[in-house]
């Protein structure tokens, strides 16, 4: 009996690439068995076999592009068994000992470029780094599954070419030039910690949007004293449900409400660079901390909800990402992001930008300052905004007015609940 195992659901991606096939044709697989690994903007993922048996067919190669219901494989029969007896009785073979090879041994080299690299095993952002770094993946040893070449054999291959290239600047790819690799131990113990996987593929979305978006930062406070008061009522009243109330959920609101005023912060720049694309849906994202690094989900139509609801929402989705539940779709859409650092410290910091999006909020916490009101200093709960934008979209003016805005609704509950 033969069976097609198919792309799962996936979320919203399509035409995602396939960056390796980790089975071949005579393999017995099990059910929940890594069949191919697929690579979007936002994350790698191994899809599993919905079925057990031998694979008679391959259907998909390395570098196609597949959506939910793609067909990947034919698997023949019902291997489940003799997959487990396998895995059993066969050790698990060893990752290929590295030999890093020199990236550039003659000034004269080719310049580095996808081309040459029709032939390797590397996932888009290893290649990406690669020819930023000039260094010739048909070169490198992988250490990944079945030799795939990971970012870390990149940069053993760079170090490994670093004294070749004495006398001469090495420059990485745009003119810049990379960070010079230096032997720690020299100078006392060392070890070497693993970094998250969300680490890993956020890094290099987060160093993306730094080099191609010229970020400007905006700096104010707003006085929260009176909303302050209301949370706190309201809190205690939510935690009799089962829920909190924070600030976060004002600024939500607050924020939908000066998105609404200023079209241009909720809005993308289109590909072609003439012209911007104007949302007409407020969907917002918020910093969640993790143990494994930074996650982002998205309140989507905040501006359909209530504070009750946003509050309720932003528990939930908290709770998912702290436990790593949170499903690819519950992280697309957004068009505004916060990230907030108030229940840690600090006065002021620069978000980085989260691409397409063209600004982001960051909160860090609020403090008690004497203010004056015309006739004598009175104490105010004051919250630090720090407001980076794409200065492409938005101007230095624009921004001052958003922030106002944005102060003004938080200052004054009358106008956050219009």
């Amino acid at each position: 009996m033969s069976t097609e195992v198919k792309v799962p659901d996936i979320g919203d991606f399509n035409e995602v690439p396939v960056v390796t096939v980790l089975v071949s044709v005579g393999d017995t697989i099990a059910e929940e068995d890594p069949i191919v690994e697929l690579e979007s903007d936002k994350a790698t993922m191994e899809v599993p076999s919905s079925a057990a048996g031998v694979v008679k067919e391959i259907r998909v190669a390395e570098g196609d592009k597949v959506s939910e219901g793609s067909v990947i494989l034919i698997v023949e029969g019902d291997g489940a068994g003799a997959a487990k007896e396998q895995k059993k009785e066969e050790p698990k073979a060893e990752a290929p000992k590295e030999e890093p090879k020199p990236a550039k041994q003659e000034s004269s080299a080719a310049p580095v470029t996808d081309a040459g690299f029709s032939k390797v095993h590397a996932s888009p952002s290893v290649r990406a780094f690669a020819r930023r770094v000039e260094v010739d993946l048909n070169r490198v040893n992988g250490s990944g599954r079945k030799g795939r070449i990971l970012r870390e054999d990149v940069e053993k291959a760079l170090k490994s070419a670093a004294p070749a290239a004495a006398g001469a600047p090495a420059q990485g790819g745009m003119g810049i030039p990379p960070i010079p690799a230096v032997d720690f131990s020299k100078f006392g113990p060392v070890e070497e910690v693993e970094m998250s996987r969300i680490k890993k593929i956020s890094g290099p979305a987060l160093h993306r949007s730094w080099l191609n978006i010229p970020h400007v930062t905006h700096n104010d406070e707003a006085d929260i004293t009176d909303l302050d008061k209301y949370r706190k009522e309201m809190d205690t009243m939510a935690k009799e449900d089962g829920y909190r109330v924070t600030l976060l959920s004002f600024v939500i609101k607050a924020s939908v409400s000066a998105l609404k005023q200023h079209w241009e912060f909720n809005s993308s720049i289109h590909p072609d660079g003439d012209k911007l694309i104007k949302k007409d849906f407020y969907n917002i994202g918020f910093a969640a901390d993790t143990p494994n690094g930074l996650m982002v989900p998205v309140i989507k139509d905040a501006d359909r909800k209530g504070l009750v609801d946003i509050s309720k929402e932003l528990m939930t989705l908290s709770k998912a990402a702290r436990e790593g539940e949170l499903k690819s779709k519950d992280m697309q859409g957004a068009t505004f992001t916060i990230s907030s650092l108030g229940g840690i410290g600090g006065t002021s910091f620069t978000p980085i930008v989260n691409a397409p999006e063209v600004a982001i909020l960051g909160l860090t916490r609020s403090k008690m300052q004497p203010v004056w009101n015309g006739e004598e200093f009175v104490p105010r709960l004051m919250q630090p905004l720090s407001l980076s934008y794409d200065h492409r979209a938005v101007d230095g003016a624009l921004a001052a007015r958003f922030v106002v805005t944005l102060k003004t609704l938080l200052g004054d509950m009358r106008k956050l609940m219009w």
